[in-house]
């Protein structure tokens, strides 16, 4: 299964699981839930997701690394400050909660299926690749900041 590791960009994953999440509310148009203002609920939860994202980017771009998730070798520092002091992976906590922002929007039990398969397919397929990396590459300083802060959250 390493032929699929850091080969599909995450926007890109988030955007198919999100398709998958309409095509499935799609299936099913009855089982939609009557939840006053989901949609409301939904684009504040996303908002939040978005915030996350660019926070994460910020924080890279101070420190001049590398954004690109299919060349983690690239990067050319362990980013530990800012949101990065709560999240290992604030990029991808935001993409999960646009995508629980979508499942809210969509208002179906069906959408919400699609959440905890994001999250296993960028742990398996993102995020240990890289951690995999980040620790030859950085060491101790890489294993010591892991061990502070959550993957997730």
């Amino acid at each position: 299964m390493r032929a699929l590791e850091l080969k599909i960009p995450p926007p890109l994953v988030a955007l198919a699981c999100a398709a998958m999440m309409y095509a499935l509310a799609q299936l099913a148009p009855g089982w939609r839930w009557s939840w006053p203002h989901s949609d409301t609920l939904g684009a504040g939860v996303a908002m939040l997701g978005a915030i996350l994202d660019m926070l994460g980017i910020m924080a890279f771009r101070r420190a001049k690394t590398t954004v690109n998730p299919l060349k983690p070798s690239n990067a050319s520092s362990i980013v530990q400050s800012g949101i990065y002091r709560h999240t290992r992976n604030p990029m991808y906590l935001g993409m999960l909660f646009v995508l629980l922002g979508f499942a809210l929007y969509l208002a179906h039990p069906l959408a919400f299926l699609l959440l905890p398969v994001f999250i296993a397919y960028l742990t398996r397929f993102q995020i240990l690749p890289e951690e995999r990396i980040l620790a030859t590459k950085f060491g101790a300083e890489y294993t010591d900041y892991a061990s502070r802060v959550r993957r997730w959250v």
